[in-house]
Order: C-alpha cells, then sequence, then structure tokens
C-alpha cells in the first residue's frame, strides 16, 4: 500500500447545525447537532442524553450489531441508523466532525442521505490546517461471505469509486446496478437514493414492533406476493394513512422513484457510510455484489487491517511515471542555474505553497559513478542531499516571477541520514517541506527522499535565496 498527502487539506463543518427527526426503530424523537471538530480527529458521536456524556469514535471494530442498519458502542453508549448520516459526512467532504444526539438511532428522515447534506450545505465546510492524508492500494483487498453470497472487492484506482449490484431473485427489482464514479458526485447520484424492503419484512417488523418510526415516506417498500385490499387497509391503519396502493411496478403507495435503480443506489449509499467506518480515506475501486450492512463491516475491518500494517507509509508520496509533470525537464532547466552535468532533477511531480515532491532517475550513465566504487556503483551520498536542495530550491524559486535572476545558497545541513545505498536503476522519490515561514529569503525545508516505500535519505535544510549581481 501505499500512502500520500494530497494536495487538499482536511475539511470540518463551517458552524453548528441542527436538525430532527425519528428513529426508524425506536420511535423516539432525536435531534442530532454536528459540530466542527478537530484536525485528525474523524467522525464521533456523543450521547448527550446520557451521564457524562460519553464518546463513540465511527469505528468499525465498534460495530455491535448489524441486523437493521448499523450500530456502534463504547463507554456504555450505543448509537445506531449511522450510516445514512456517515455516507453524507463523506459525500460532502468533510473529515472531521462531532455529532452531538440525545437519543441512541440516528433520524431516517426520508430513508436517505439527503436531508443530512442539505443541513450542512446550510452551513458550508471549512479547511483546516492540515493535510488529508489518503491511503492508495498496491493490491487488492478481497472478502467473500459464502453464506450470504456475497462478494466484495478493493482494486487500485486513482480515486474513490464504487460499484454495487444487486441480486435479489425478485421479479420487481430485477438484477441492478450502481456506480460512482468520483465522491463528488454523491449528492446528486447518489445522496437522495431511499432504503428500501420487502413488504413481508414490513409485516414482520411491525409484527414484532421493530419499526417503531416507520412511514410510507421514508422507505420504497417493494411488493414482493400478492396483496388483499384487506391487508392493504390493514397497513393504511398502521401508517396512519386514508389509503394504500400498489404501483403497477409493484411500489407501494404509489411512491415516484428518484432513479430507475434507486434500490442499487442505496445499496452504494450504504456502502459509503459503512466504510466511513475505517476510519482512513482511501482511494480505491470497490465492487460491491450483494452487499449489506454485516459484509460492508466485515470489508471495512479487512481494509482498516491491511492500513494498519502498512500505517508506517503514511506520508510517503507515490510516484506514477505516466501522469504529466508539474514540471519536465526542460522546464526545470529554465528555472534552476544548475546544468549538466549538475542538474538532479528530472521532473516535479507534485508542488504546493508549501512541499514539492521531484524526481530523481538515477542511471549508470551519472559521470560519479566511473570513480565512485567503481564495481559496485553507489550515488554518493552528498549528491542525494544536492538533488534535495535543487527541489527545494525549486519551491523557492517559485514564487518569484523572475526565477532565473535568482541563485539558491546552503546556509546549513543538519540531522542527516542515509538509511539504503542508492544504485543505478532507483528512480529518488524526493519529498521537501517547509518547516517554518519565509524569512529575508531564507528557507528552512525538511527533505526525505525514497525508492519505492523506502526511505533512503533525511535531511533538514537551510539555504538562502540571493538575486544575481547585474554584470
Amino acid at each position: 500500500m501505499q500512502v500520500h498527502s494530497t494536495s487538499t487539506n482536511q475539511h470540518t463543518i463551517k458552524e453548528d447545525v441542527t436538525f430532527s427527526g425519528v428513529g426508524l426503530h425506536t420511535g423516539f424523537n432525536v435531534t442530532i447537532t454536528i459540530k466542527p471538530a478537530n484536525v485528525g480527529l474523524g467522525y464521533r458521536f456523543q450521547r448527550i442524553d446520557l451521564p457524562e456524556k460519553p464518546i463513540v469514535k465511527a469505528d468499525c471494530d465498534l460495530v455491535v450489531d448489524t441486523s437493521r442498519g448499523t450500530t456502534i458502542e463504547q463507554n456504555g453508549a450505543r448509537i445506531s441508523t449511522i450510516e445514512h448520516l456517515l455516507a453524507a459526512l463523506v459525500g460532502c467532504g468533510i473529515d472531521n466532525a462531532l455529532i452531538e444526539i440525545n437519543a441512541p438511532e440516528v433520524p431516517i428522515l426520508d430513508g436517505s442521505s439527503r436531508e443530512f447534506i442539505e443541513a450542512i450545505e446550510s452551513v458550508g465546510t471549512q479547511e483546516q490546517d492540515a493535510k488529508r492524508v489518503v491511503y492508495k492500494l498496491d493490491s487488492n483487498i478481497h472478502y467473500y461471505d459464502p453464506v450470504k453470497n456475497v462478494d466484495m472487492l478493493a482494486i487500485p484506482s486513482q480515486n474513490y469509486q464504487i460499484t454495487t449490484m444487486i441480486d435479489f431473485n425478485s421479479p420487481i427489482l430485477g438484477t441492478q446496478h450502481a456506480s460512482l464514479k468520483n465522491i463528488a458526485e454523491f449528492k446528486k447520484e447518489i445522496g437522495n437514493c431511499r432504503t428500501f424492503c420487502f413488504l413481508h419484512e414490513v409485516e414482520y417488523l411491525l409484527d414484532n414492533n421493530l419499526i417503531k418510526g416507520g412511514d410510507l415516506s421514508n422507505a420504497i417498500v417493494v411488493v414482493d406476493k400478492p396483496v388483499t385490499q384487506e391487508e392493504l387497509n390493514h397497513l393504511a391503519k398502521v401508517f396512519n394513512k386514508e389509503t394504500i396502493e400498489v404501483k403497477q411496478e409493484g411500489i407501494l403507495n404509489n411512491l415516484q422513484m428518484n432513479f430507475p435503480n434507486e434500490p442499487a443506489r442505496h445499496k452504494l449509499l450504504d456502502v459509503v457510510g459503512d466504510l466511513a467506518l475505517v476510519g482512513y480515506p482511501i482511494d480505491a475501486h470497490i465492487i460491491a455484489s450483494r452487499p449489506g450492512h454485516a459484509t460492508n463491516v466485515e470489508f471495512a475491518k479487512k481494509i482498516k487491517q491491511y492500513i494498519r500494517s502498512n500505517k508506517h507509509l503514511a506520508g510517503i508520496p507515490t510516484y506514477d511515471p505516466t501522469q504529466s509533470p508539474v514540471y519536465d525537464i526542460n522546464q526545470i532547466e529554465r528555472i534552476l542555474p544548475h546544468k549538466y552535468p549538475f542538474l538532479l532533477v528530472d521532473k516535479i511531480i507534485e508542488m504546493s505553497d508549501k512541499h514539492v515532491v521531484g524526481i530523481k532517475n538515477v542511471t549508470m550513465n551519472e559521470q560519479f559513478f566511473t570513480g565512485h566504487f567503481p564495481g559496485n556503483p553507489v550515488m554518493p551520498g552528498v549528491l542525494q542531499i544536492e538533488a534535495m536542495a535543487q527541489v527545494g530550491g525549486i519551491l523557492a524559486l517559485n514564487n518569484y516571477s523572475d526565477p532565473e535572476n535568482y541563485d539558491t545558497y546552503f546556509l546549513k545541513i543538519d540531522k542527516v541520514k542515509f538509511k539504503q545505498k542508492v544504485i543505478p536503476g532507483d528512480s529518488l522519490i524526493i519529498n521537501m517541506e517547509l518547516s517554518s515561514p519565509v524569512r529575508r529569503g531564507i528557507f528552512e525545508m525538511k527533505g526525505t527522499a525514497y525508492v519505492g516505500n523506502k526511505l533512503v535519505t533525511e535531511a533538514e535544510l537551510v539555504a538562502q535565496l540571493v538575486r544575481k549581481e547585474k554584470k
């Protein structure tokens, strides 16, 4: 697995937003307040109705029930039906939020994420002063449940995308597919897709008093069996409706579908919400066949375990040679004063106002290999530091409209460590980050260099930009 800090910062909600609704299973009137949270907090619920107001982390390891939604529990506090709210937070690009709740269940609202999204958008989001670290797969993660015949697969991808398939052997629903190619499309394509169930399930839940807050406005009910007028009259009485009808497509009460494949899209919504319990954003293509909350959570645990075992890779920049660079070698030559044979940067692949990532491809054609350990070529450590300085120099010079009129000079090199040999055939991935604000043209940077995901060199560098004297 590769792990990288994106150019995007973490986000939280801009200010408190409060809304109320009814819990589907408990029937409780619930009030929720989504509040801003500090960087790195993730998603946490706080049961403000309980003594000491315990906090529960949204974590797959804390899931205690998936029978009728996803339920987490910690410190004696339980919160159920969390998936639609979590999906809304992910879909709105929020990384950190504290959710105050005065009951054991998140309100069902209309059975989708729509009202949660609208509440979040009513106050907006706030960028935070910390990079968003994303975990990028370099191999497949697979989960299969032979009992439920559920298959879930995460494959490497440049971004987070999801494909779902459902097949309930139902002539009404048939086999349905849904896909989300970019999380930015969540609100438009997925967010308003409501939960669904079959009529026989509703009857069972009603008979066992398990949907005290149920209403025909918060779920799509699929009529999967012949139903008499007497049964429809009974349902109308239970749900406090004048009449209940069956739509020609087999949907109860003439409910209008938002999409022909709304059930498959809602299953995708559930996958987004349940996989938020991994606790880390990932770049992967999730392919889920016949998913449900139980298997979503088990898959989330498998992904989380995979990330945990590779957590030491956090912050390592990734290099895809097929992607267009920020600066190619011709642009670099125009920026830096260095020329052959002392130009030690081949391309720049990332750049922000505080960091830069450059590539140095090490080949046997380098002049220094002729005399540096002939027969056992090793790139000199001092040249690795020089390559770091040149990459950092591009970040420094990028702030000037006339970089060709400046030179960069070392003032200090500190805390240098060489962890591993660099040899011909290696590609050095050099990451330089500003350690403090620039003052009087002086740049303080922390540099790390990798070959693949292995750290080979690190150092702290101080350099100064000096304008060239006119001749």
